[in-house]
Protein backbone atom coordinates (compact mmCIF):
# COMPACT_ATOMS: atom_id res chain seq x y z
CA UNK A 1 0.00 0.00 0.00
CA UNK A 2 1.65 3.04 -1.24
CA UNK A 3 0.95 6.50 1.21
CA UNK A 4 3.18 10.10 1.22
CA UNK A 5 6.53 10.09 2.09
CA UNK A 6 7.08 10.83 5.71
CA UNK A 7 3.56 10.05 6.73
CA UNK A 8 2.93 7.05 8.58
CA UNK A 9 0.28 4.24 8.31
CA UNK A 10 -2.33 3.37 10.56
CA UNK A 11 -1.03 -0.25 10.61
CA UNK A 12 2.68 0.67 11.07
CA UNK A 13 4.68 -1.67 13.71
CA UNK A 14 1.76 -4.06 13.63
CA UNK A 15 2.63 -7.63 13.12
CA UNK A 16 2.34 -8.86 9.31
CA UNK A 17 0.43 -12.33 10.02
CA UNK A 18 -3.18 -13.35 11.29
CA UNK A 19 -2.69 -15.42 14.28
CA UNK A 20 -0.82 -12.66 16.16
CA UNK A 21 -3.51 -9.91 14.63
CA UNK A 22 -5.90 -11.68 15.84
CA UNK A 23 -4.43 -12.16 19.30
CA UNK A 24 -4.17 -8.54 19.71
CA UNK A 25 -7.65 -8.27 18.60
CA UNK A 26 -8.76 -10.29 21.77
CA UNK A 27 -6.53 -8.63 24.35
CA UNK A 28 -7.51 -5.32 23.14
CA UNK A 29 -11.37 -6.35 23.23
CA UNK A 30 -10.47 -7.89 26.83
CA UNK A 31 -9.24 -4.53 27.93
CA UNK A 32 -12.29 -2.47 26.70
CA UNK A 33 -14.40 -4.91 28.43
CA UNK A 34 -12.83 -4.46 31.56
CA UNK A 35 -12.79 -0.49 31.10
CA UNK A 36 -16.39 -0.38 30.03
CA UNK A 37 -16.98 -2.64 33.72
CA UNK A 38 -15.33 0.06 35.40
CA UNK A 39 -16.64 3.21 33.73
CA UNK A 40 -20.18 1.32 34.13
CA UNK A 41 -19.48 0.65 38.32
CA UNK A 42 -18.32 4.52 38.71
CA UNK A 43 -21.44 5.78 37.12
CA UNK A 44 -23.71 3.41 39.73
CA UNK A 45 -21.67 4.40 42.33
CA UNK A 46 -21.69 7.80 41.84
CA UNK A 47 -25.81 7.91 41.00
CA UNK A 48 -26.11 5.99 44.50
CA UNK A 49 -24.19 8.67 45.97
CA UNK A 50 -26.16 11.08 44.47
CA UNK A 51 -29.19 9.39 45.72
CA UNK A 52 -27.79 9.03 49.02
CA UNK A 53 -27.33 12.97 49.15
CA UNK A 54 -30.82 13.53 47.73
CA UNK A 55 -32.77 10.98 50.35
CA UNK A 56 -30.60 12.49 53.46
CA UNK A 57 -33.13 14.55 56.06
CA UNK A 58 -32.20 18.04 56.56
CA UNK A 59 -30.60 19.07 59.42
CA UNK A 60 -32.72 20.26 62.33
CA UNK A 61 -32.68 23.84 62.36
CA UNK A 62 -32.27 23.89 66.23
CA UNK A 63 -31.51 21.11 68.74
CA UNK A 64 -31.27 21.30 72.67
CA UNK A 65 -27.92 19.42 74.64
CA UNK A 66 -28.96 16.88 76.96
CA UNK A 67 -27.52 16.40 80.11
CA UNK A 68 -26.29 13.24 81.42
CA UNK A 69 -28.56 10.70 83.77
CA UNK A 70 -32.11 9.08 83.17
CA UNK A 71 -33.71 12.29 82.99
CA UNK A 72 -31.39 13.63 80.37
CA UNK A 73 -32.52 17.44 81.36
CA UNK A 74 -32.19 19.71 78.81
CA UNK A 75 -28.86 21.96 79.29
CA UNK A 76 -28.85 24.32 76.54
CA UNK A 77 -30.58 25.88 73.31
CA UNK A 78 -28.09 25.22 69.87
CA UNK A 79 -28.83 26.50 66.24
CA UNK A 80 -28.65 22.88 64.50
CA UNK A 81 -25.76 23.27 62.47
CA UNK A 82 -23.90 24.56 65.88
CA UNK A 83 -20.35 22.96 66.32
CA UNK A 84 -20.50 23.27 70.18
CA UNK A 85 -23.40 20.97 70.87
CA UNK A 86 -22.38 17.81 72.79
CA UNK A 87 -23.14 14.49 71.39
CA UNK A 88 -26.39 14.70 73.58
CA UNK A 89 -28.92 16.12 72.10
CA UNK A 90 -32.35 16.50 70.08
CA UNK A 91 -33.96 18.16 67.20
CA UNK A 92 -36.25 20.67 68.44
CA UNK A 93 -38.46 22.87 66.26
CA UNK A 94 -38.81 26.55 66.03
CA UNK A 95 -41.58 26.71 68.69
CA UNK A 96 -40.04 24.76 71.50
CA UNK A 97 -36.70 25.76 71.15
CA UNK A 98 -38.13 29.79 71.48
CA UNK A 99 -40.40 28.40 74.10
CA UNK A 100 -37.45 26.52 75.96
CA UNK A 101 -35.56 29.72 75.90
CA UNK A 102 -38.16 31.59 77.12
CA UNK A 103 -38.56 29.85 79.74
CA UNK A 104 -35.00 30.10 81.36
CA UNK A 105 -32.94 27.66 79.29
CA UNK A 106 -29.49 28.90 78.30
CA UNK A 107 -28.59 30.02 74.61
CA UNK A 108 -25.72 29.06 73.34
CA UNK A 109 -23.58 32.06 73.10
CA UNK A 110 -21.21 30.75 70.20
CA UNK A 111 -24.68 30.68 67.35
CA UNK A 112 -26.79 32.91 69.37
CA UNK A 113 -29.91 31.21 69.26
CA UNK A 114 -31.87 33.68 71.09
CA UNK A 115 -31.39 36.66 69.23
CA UNK A 116 -31.54 34.36 65.89
CA UNK A 117 -35.39 33.61 67.60
CA UNK A 118 -35.86 37.20 68.49
CA UNK A 119 -35.92 36.40 72.34
CA UNK A 120 -35.12 39.38 74.65
CA UNK A 121 -34.34 39.27 77.87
Amino acid sequence: MDHEPGIKNVFDGLPPDLERLRTLRVWHVMWVRRIDAKIAAIVRRQAEEARGRDDRPRPAEWIVELGIGTRRPPLQVHAGDCCMAGRRHRPVGRDEARRLLASGLKACGHRRPDVRLQIID
